[in-house]
């Protein structure tokens, strides 16, 4: 197992400040468990922490933990009630706003115009969707091979540790955060993440279950699956309870998927009833009404006259020849 994961609820009690991470190694369990140690120590201890600027503080983080890790995504959550996410790989951090996912990282793929330009100007270039033929990813942390042109700066290397930092102030309807690495979203699209989630927390199932249920639901059930399932996984979910306990919050989910279930059970009625109900023809362009059709009593009556009013021409029209005979014989 090469992940690693570092969840820190507060820093201190002068420093309040939540930090959430996972790093998704591919050069041995040692260098991920280091960048999970450090990570957030460098973030701390550079002076634009103490100043407020945390995008700079996270950017300097990540370059300064710049060892043989693949992947980091990391979360820090400010006692003003802003988020921020500084990502450089593959690795996934995403926000459930009552049920609606926001995804507040980017993927960084070598196909990405704005990655691959950069590869290109560093004297790489991208062969079946990786870089140099090689690496699946167009930003790490490590990976040095990538990084040996001493005329550019960290930011502009084949493969860069420079990671995209997102800002989000919470709101009133953010749930809560989730980060994991891509063995997860190998598996899960964003909102698929979130549902997951969710309907775990309604059910009552505490943070540690809902994290193993989402990486059971992942996992492989055989090698035939073209590798997904059969990556490393790492997961962290964060309850951001807004000023709640964690009973409220708990509760507010589970109203909310109960609320959903009930609407898309209704709507689901409504079209299975949408498919029984006949067409209904415009009058002018319908069959006469039911009731102006002719029972069956009276087409019988009506064909008894029939048959007698043509009985009675039949009769005249006897009389009528023979009184012309009579006159004929006269």
């Amino acid at each position: 197992m090469e992940d690693a994961h570092s969840t820190i609820l507060e820093f201190s009690t002068e420093d309040p400040s939540g930090f959430f991470a996972v790093f998704d190694g591919h050069g041995g369990q040692n260098a991920a468990k280091y960048a999970a140690a450090h990570l957030h120590q460098r973030i701390r201890k550079d002076a634009t922490y103490g100043r407020g600027e945390y995008k700079d503080a996270i950017k300097s983080g990540f370059l300064g933990v710049d060892y043989d890790l693949k992947t980091a995504v990391a979360a820090l959550i400010t006692p003003d009630n802003r988020i921020f996410v500084g990502n450089a790989g593959d690795s996934r951090s995403v926000l459930s706003q009552a049920g609606i996912v926001k995804d507040l990282s980017t993927d960084h793929k070598p196909g990405n115009p704005s990655e691959a330009e950069r590869i290109t100007k560093a004297g790489g270039f991208i062969e079946y969707g990786r870089v140099n033929g090689n690496l699946a990813l167009s930003r790490a942390i490590g990976d040095f091979e990538f990084k040996q042109n001493h005329r550019l700066p960290a930011e502009e290397q084949i493969v860069t540790a420079d990671p995209d930092i997102t800002e989000h102030s919470m709101e009133e309807g953010d749930e809560f955060l989730i980060v994991a690495c891509d063995g997860i979203w190998d598996c899960l699209t964003s909102q698929e993440a979130v549902t997951e989630v969710s309907k775990l927390i309604a059910e009552g199932k505490s943070l540690g279950e809902v994290c193993e249920l989402i990486m059971e639901q992942c996992l492989a059930r055989d090698s035939d699956s073209s590798g997904v399932g059969c990556d490393n996984m790492t997961i962290v979910v964060v309850a951001l309870l807004n000023g709640k306990t964690y009973e409220e919050w708990q509760t507010g989910i589970a109203a909310r998927v109960a609320e959903e279930s009930s609407t898309e059970t209704n709507d689901k009625s409504t079209q299975d009833s949408a498919l029984i109900v006949p067409s209904i023809v415009p009058a002018s362009e319908s069959e006469p009404a039911s009731d102006n059709l002719p029972s069956e009593e009276s087409t019988q009556e009506e064909a008894a006259e029939e048959e007698a009013a043509n009985a009675e021409a039949k009769e005249e029209e006897a009389s009528a020849t023979l009184e012309e005979t009579e006159t004929a014989s006269n």
